[in-house]
């Protein structure tokens, strides 16, 4: 049987347009959804309390087979990465209500989750992610 080589879109490092509008101090991806600035999604990264937890995640990640999945745990939330086949991976989150995946490479996200390393810093002019990322949580409900 000859394995799974989806052909849908995904995230890619070597994309020649810009998908990724940055990296916030709390590690969330912030991707533009199909190269639109205008559709952006905030996703929850991978957060390593410590090199050990990292250790343990990355190689947790380097050793998901087609099929597998594993969970990034956040203190608010959760979500899952499931692995599609050798080369593609979906990053599960809920929007407006309903289950998307954002699939990946797996060197882009290899690359995504290094940044759950404790001493990993943002980049300067990602601070203002992080601000508008806030100002989204005061504008949700805590209660519906």
């Amino acid at each position: 049987m000859q394995p799974l080589f989806p052909l849908a879109p995904r995230y890619r490092l070597d994309d020649n347009f810009a998908w990724l509008e940055g990296i916030d101090p709390s590690r969330h991806y912030w991707v533009r959804i199909n190269g639109d600035a205008d559709a952006i999604a905030v996703l929850p990264g991978l957060a390593a309390t410590s090199v050990d937890a990292f250790k343990q995640s990355m190689r947790q990640f380097r050793a998901l087979e087609p099929g597998d999945r594993m969970t990034i745990q956040r203190t608010a939330s959760a979500c899952q990465i499931y692995c599609v086949s050798n080369n593609c991976y979906a990053l599960e989150m809920e929007e407006q209500g309903a289950p998307v995946w954002h699939l990946f490479d797996h060197e882009t996200l290899d690359s995504l989750l290094m940044t759950s390393h404790p001493d990993w810093q943002c980049a300067p002019k990602d601070l203002e992610l992080g601000r508008r990322l806030l100002m989204r949580s005061w504008a949700t409900p805590s209660v519906a």
